[in-house]
């Protein structure tokens, strides 16, 4: 994996406050396990009444999780002040999502001053096995935080 000289040295506090302003991943209950510069790791637990009709994990819920990690892997790789925000993905679904944890890695591939290219995989882990479910392939835009709680 490419390593990465973050910018702002305090880029992992930076992630961890605005992960826990945004209310979705509490709601579905996802926590941030992993923080490195360009890369996040977010878990899921797997829960019933986030499930589709046929009892797996609903696609949505796969894709909120895989692309807030993508999204984090590059704000860990911009300046003091930034923010980011989504301008577009596109997701593989490539296996129902059913186990007893979901793991979701986003990565930088390329980071620019403005967009940043990046790639995610979600995992579907039970009893320890991994099992690739869903790849994202995902572009991010640098913007200034309006919610800048940096020190």
């Amino acid at each position: 994996m490419k390593t990465f000289d973050p910018p702002d040295p305090n880029f992992e506090t930076r992630v961890r406050r605005s992960f826990a302003r945004q209310q979705v991943m509490e709601t579905i209950g996802a926590r941030l396990t992993q923080v490195a510069p360009g890369a996040v790791e977010i878990e899921l637990p797997f829960r019933r009444d986030l499930t589709q009709q046929h009892g797996f994990l609903h696609a949505g819920i796969l894709t909120t999780i895989v692309d807030s990690a993508c999204g984090y892997a590059a704000l860990s790789l911009m300046p003091k002040g930034s923010a980011v925000l989504t301008v577009e993905y596109k997701i593989n679904l490539l296996s129902p999502a059913e186990g007893e944890r979901m793991v979701a890695r986003g990565r930088v591939a390329k980071a620019g001053r403005t967009l940043t290219v990046c790639a995610g995989d979600v995992f579907a882990v039970t009893a320890g096995q991994k099992k690739l479910v869903a790849t994202m392939l995902a572009t991010m835009i640098a913007l200034p935080d309006r919610d800048d709680l940096s020190d």
